[in-house]
């Protein structure tokens, strides 16, 4: 598959919204519709694509697998229903949405082997192309990776300015790993911080911009969400410039100033 350097994130986009954004995003340019069971957006994205007028091959569509149906069956079913509910044959890339983790389960190690059997099976019978999860730690897929036949193409997990996950992400390069920035802008907090705003004079970009092409810059695919046709064409204007070195250092130096900040490990309301 090949990925596009940006996507539009759909996590609240649901009926109108969805039905304005999508079509809005396929007319400035995006390829890459970021979607999950859990938003609760699916018959959204499939009238908002129809909507788009889009060529479905030239559209990448990415579900997610939701945590309470780990086991073989139940993810075997899920997805097929989540195909049906968006209208599709295929997804271009289905993903675990969270591991199961240690602190949580004893036996998280043979859930999350289990889960990954059942999206190995559902890429053999054709019903996605690309496999991968969100969300792991660098010793989730560790352990994954003891009995996976295939590796996973794709780790999104949460990254912006004031939340860079260096480890994580250096873990995904040297494995052929693309990353996902789920949340770049930091759930539109960090649009007032004050380096990222003086950036944003110097380079006379936007804030959200900035946040962007720093994501990009380290080899991660921004998911940006939004549901207003202005930011959205202004968020995929981010080919244009470049961040310089002492700049990146800067923003990779923010402590956390905003976004979920949620751990892995120790998350329990999604369980």
């Amino acid at each position: 598959m090949r990925m596009p350097q940006i996507g539009l994130g759909t996590w609240q986009l649901t009926g109108c919204e969805a039905q304005v954004a999508i079509p809005a995003a396929v007319n400035c340019g995006y390829r890459l519709i970021d979607t999950a069971a859990a938003y609760g957006n699916e018959t959204a994205i499939k009238k908002a694509i129809l909507l788009s007028g889009a060529v479905r091959e030239d559209l990448i569509i990415t579900n997610k697998l939701w945590n309470t149906k780990r086991k073989y069956d139940d993810a075997i079913v899920a997805c097929k229903q989540s195909l049906k509910r968006t209208g599709l044959d295929y997804f271009d890339l289905y993903l675990v949405h969270w591991p199961a983790s240690p602190a949580l389960y004893e036996n998280w190690i043979e859930i999350n082997a289990e889960c990954w059997r059942a999206m190995e099976s559902l890429q053999h019978d054709g019903l996605v192309v690309d496999i991968g999860v969100c969300n792991f730690l660098p010793y989730h897929l560790d352990k994954l990776m003891e009995t996976a036949s295939v590796v996973p193409v794709v780790n999104q997990f949460e990254l912006h300015p004031g939340f860079y996950n260096a480890d994580a992400i250096r873990y995904c390069r040297e494995r052929n790993i693309a990353v996902q920035a789920w949340s770049p802008l930091g759930e539109g907090s960090l649009l007032l911080n004050k380096v990222l705003t003086l950036l944003s004079l110097k380079y006379n970009k936007t804030t959200a911009q900035i946040c962007l092409r720093w994501c990009m810059q380290h080899d991660a695919v921004p998911l940006p969400k939004s549901a207003n046709p202005e930011h959205i064409r202004q968020n995929i204007e981010v080919f244009d410039f470049k961040l310089l070195d002492d700049d990146m250092t800067a923003i990779d130096a923010m402590p956390f100033s905003g976004g979920a900040g949620f751990d892995p490990d120790t998350i329990t309301i999604f369980q």
